[in-house]
């Protein structure tokens, strides 16, 4: 019996002793999905980025570039024109594009309105026609732009990107998270060159599902990776202190109607407990007979 009550105070010791030391620093997270420990510094120590497109302020992209991978769709701008051209063109990865007897002109690296002037030029040199042949080419396979979702999700992979998508349209492509996650130390970094300094950005998973709170829910950028950490061993057993601290710990200010606030905003923060005033009711007559 003493031996017993012996042990099971050591342990009590140990996990004590371990919940104070954090949640991860004992190397404790599912190795498959561990964050590294310069992402989990350059996460919580940078300053929050403050005119990266987010989900209310995104911006539009540049003219696509296409690539090898991508699908056109090369047609004459008047459908009844006796002018035929091969169907779908996938750019090959040697840039190219198959038009069969007007040749295998080069298109990757150039915007849409280069290849159809190109295009256009090729086609009217070969056919002489008296009235020059108007031809179109449409972008219908955005293939070589795309973003990546990694680590505790249901459906990783890499994902085209349109223009429109934040993290929480990523994470939500990706089939959710799952119940391993650790979601208030995702991470979205963003492609830099090998001599160039690291973009992580922190991402508060909660507070953008549960708040509306748009400050980390970012604009996608071609290249990006959405990485998802796995649960620390005492995350699941201690989440208050897990979550103790870091970017995602700010305060958030309800906005309640009445009381001077509103859709904009609160011009100061009303008291969790004082009434949010209503409208008067006036009582009915009673009809009488």
């Amino acid at each position: 019996m003493r031996v017993t009550t012996r042990l099971a105070g050591a342990g009590l010791v140990w996990a004590l002793a371990v919940a104070a030391v954090g949640c991860e620093s004992l190397g404790l997270s599912p190795p498959a999905n561990q964050l590294l420990p310069v992402t989990k510094e350059m996460r919580n120590s940078a300053p929050m980025p403050p005119a990266v497109p987010r989900e209310l302020a995104k911006e539009l992209h540049p003219a696509f570039i296409v690539e090898p991978g991508d699908v056109l769709l090369v047609q004459p701008a008047d459908l009844d024109a006796p002018l035929r051209l091969p169907p779908d063109q996938t750019v090959f990865a040697d840039g190219t594009i198959d038009l069969g007897v007007y040749g295998r002109p080069v298109v990757a690296g150039k915007i849409l309105a280069q290849i159809e002037a190109e295009v256009k030029e090729i086609v009217n040199a070969r056919e002489k026609a008296k009235e020059p042949i108007a031809v179109t080419v449409r972008l219908i396979g955005r293939n070589s732009k795309v973003y990546y979702v990694l680590g505790e999700v249901n459906a990783p992979g890499a994902f085209p990107i349109t223009g429109r998508e934040t993290v929480l349209d990523g994470i939500i492509s990706a089939g959710g998270i799952t119940r391993r996650a650790s979601e208030q130390n995702i991470v979205l970094s963003r492609p830099t060159p090998p001599d160039g300094c690291r973009v992580v950005f922190p991402v508060c998973y909660t507070n953008i599902v549960q708040l509306g709170d748009t400050t980390t829910n970012y604009q996608l950028q071609p290249g990006d990776r959405i990485y998802v950490p796995g649960k620390g061993l005492l995350e699941g057993i201690i989440p208050q202190r897990c979550v103790k601290g870091g970017p995602c710990a700010g305060p958030q200010v309800a906005c309640w109607w009445g009381n001077g606030c509103g859709p904009a905003g609160c011009a100061t923060a009303p008291s969790a407990l004082a009434p949010v005033p209503g409208p008067t009711l006036t009582p009915l007559p009673i009809p009488t007979r």
